[in-house]
């Protein structure tokens, strides 16, 4: 299971907005069924972040989805944003 998360920054909340997302990712990396959480900053517009994340299956996104520190995470991103972060699913076909 692949979930790609857009998270768009309000403008001047860049550098915060980076420290909170990059605080989450060595909690995330302790979880058995996430098997890659990668973000990205956008080379033209350093508002927008995304996530690449790869989950074993749905019980591990939701594992993942209810733990303390992913709810902790939108809290604190909250007055950051500038809109709502934009989530899409997809199943794997094919990689290297």
């Amino acid at each position: 299971m692949i979930v790609v998360a857009k998270i768009k920054a309000a403008a001047g909340k860049e550098k915060e907005m980076e420290r909170a997302l990059l605080d989450i990712i060595p909690k995330v990396s302790e979880e058995e069924g996430t098997l890659v959480y990668t973000l990205h900053q956008d080379q033209t517009d350093p508002t927008v972040f995304l996530f690449y994340e790869k989950y074993k299956d749905a019980d591990a996104l939701v594992a993942h989805s209810s733990t303390p520190y992913f709810k902790e995470l939108f809290g604190t991103i909250k007055p950051l944003l500038d809109g709502k972060p934009e989530i899409a699913m997809y199943n794997e076909l094919a990689g290297i």
